[in-house]
């Protein structure tokens, strides 16, 4: 390692993810594999060792700082409230929430979390920092009022389907009159105002275990 490109990394916040969303993502889109859902289950724990693994080796190139955030709750997005859409009110949760996806993101931060703690272990000199993305995430589905987002599960850009959904957000979607006013761009992806929240929450505290500006 050249010692001007470890010194650089020693000074630069690293923020490594978010990871595994689109693993499984791969996974609950496709109609048929989707039917399975212990098979993402099994593969959870290869894919927090795959995270772990990264973040060892930006460690061994000489990082100091780095910032791992846990995965938002895949219950609460549009794309998967319309497609898993259910018939059967116990599998929401108070929110509107698809509860079981919700148990689903929880336990990779369960995990990752743990797998954070033996990093921190391993590497007592270096700030490993939890984002809790999940818990950013729910603070304007739980209070839209306090951050005056009027359809937190809805999408702006979209179609007429359930929840904003039924068309890709290009030329000919249906966009709402104010983003701002809404958690969601399109059917996967968040507005400007959903991440002001997320980064505000990360940067000053709750939902980082060091607050941004504290660490850094």
């Amino acid at each position: 390692m050249v010692p001007a490109t470890k010194r650089l990394l020693s000074e630069s916040l690293v923020v490594f993810g978010e990871i595994g969303g689109n693993d499984y993502n791969f996974w609950f889109f496709d109609s048929e594999l989707s039917k399975d859902r212990n098979t993402p289950l099994q593969y959870m724990p290869d894919i927090i060792d795959r995270i772990g693994a990264g973040v060892q080796k930006v460690i061994n190139l000489g990082a100091k700082t780095i910032l791992v955030p846990g995965n938002f709750p895949i219950g609460c997005v549009p794309v998967y409230l319309s497609t898993h859409k259910s018939n059967t009110s116990a599998d929401y949760d108070q929110f509107g929430c698809l509860a079981w996806f919700n148990a689903f993101s929880r336990r990779h931060n369960q995990l990752l979390k743990q797998e954070i703690g033996r990093l921190k272990s391993r590497n007592p000199s270096v700030k490993i920092i939890y984002a809790d993305y999940y818990g950013a995430f729910m603070e304007f589905v739980k209070n839209p009022n306090r951050n005056v987002i009027d359809s937190p599960l809805v999408a702006c850009c979209g179609g007429n389907g359930p929840y904003g959904t039924g068309l890709p957000c290009d030329r000919n979607a249906k966009v709402c009159r104010d983003p701002s006013r809404f958690a969601n761009w399109d059917q996967v992806h968040m507005t400007e105002k959903a991440y002001s929240v997320i980064a505000s929450g990360v940067l000053n505290g709750p939902y980082a275990d060091i607050p941004l500006l504290h660490a850094c």
